[in-house]
């Protein structure tokens, strides 16, 4: 899960970035995301991964574009915000994932 969590991390820094935010969603997805298996994700964000992945590539490519430029293009700026957050949720989900995992199981005196 540290792989992936790294991935999303690199990408929100993307997205927190100065510039516009249908080219940091771009910049972010295709450098960050777009090459992540869904089995290398814990189960909880699978299928929100799938979603996102799935209409970040949904727009036909012009002449020297590819997919996931031609995505975003197509979107508004507040759509491209919304995608951005549902990245931003999916890394709230993974540290979550990764704090609970390393966080020492208590038991109660007698209990073995």
């Amino acid at each position: 899960m540290s792989s992936a969590w790294e991935n999303f991390f690199a990408a929100t820094v993307v997205l927190a970035s100065a510039g516009p935010i249908k080219h940091r969603l771009a910049e972010a997805y295709r450098e960050h995301l777009a090459d992540l298996e869904e089995d290398e994700l814990p189960r909880e964000i699978r299928d929100e991964f799938s979603s996102l992945s799935s209409a970040m590539s949904c727009v036909r490519p012009m002449k020297g574009e590819n997919p996931i430029q031609a995505t975003v293009r197509k979107m508004s700026d507040l759509e491209a915000g919304g995608f951005a957050v549902r990245i931003v949720g999916m890394l709230g989900v993974l540290a979550r994932l990764q704090a609970a995992q390393r966080a020492p199981k208590l038991r109660a005196v007698g209990e073995d």
